[in-house]
């Protein structure tokens, strides 16, 4: 299993000049910037498709979120996920977030942290522009002036995929069930 390492802002300019610091709360994670697009959901939806996401099929859903959100398989165990969230008249909101995989059965108990550069060099790439927002302060933010250093640690508890459990467990109970139904 492999750790997960990247970088998120630390303390970013307002266009009016001021800094502030991203919180961090050991309980809740890093604070989430949103990054807002003037773009179709559909476009969006089809270039996050290209790029190798899936729609997830089970999952909490945010309000204001559009439809399902996606899902993009990263180094085992990890999987980043995308939601879109509308905003104002022709503006959504994408927010991002790295986590153990929903394959696995630690997805519902692991740590997860809000991604920032990965969304942004996608969303370069397609040469999309777009702005970030930070929801606490309620401003778009002008720059980013230092990086805090993320590491998801892998579990400590191995990782169990789920599915094949289910299936094996069914594939016994059916074997119990044929064996009362015989003696009946």
């Amino acid at each position: 299993m492999v750790e997960f390492l990247t970088r998120y802002p630390k303390t970013i300019s307002l266009f009016d000049g001021v800094r502030h610091r991203i919180n961090v709360d050991h309980k809740v994670g890093v604070e989430q910037l949103t990054i807002v697009v003037r773009k179709n959901v559909d476009d969006l939806l089809r270039i996050f498709s290209k790029e190798g996401f899936t729609h997830v099929k089970f999952e909490h859903k945010m309000p204001l979120q559009i439809g399902s959100g996606l899902t993009l398989k990263l180094k085992k165990p990890w999987e980043m996920h995308v939601r879109l969230l509308k905003m104002k008249k022709e503006l959504i909101a994408i927010q991002a977030e790295v986590e153990v995989s929903r394959d696995y059965l630690q997805h519902l108990f692991c740590q997860r942290t809000p991604v920032f550069y990965e969304i942004e060099a996608l969303l370069k790439k397609h040469q999309i522009e777009y702005k970030v927002w930070n929801e606490r302060i309620k401003k778009y933010v002008h720059a980013v002036l230092d990086n805090y250093k993320v590491q998801l640690t892998t579990p400590k508890f191995p990782v169990f995929a789920w599915k094949p459990m289910v299936f094996f467990i069914g594939t016994i109970g059916i074997f119990y069930l044929w064996k009362y139904i015989q003696t009946i």
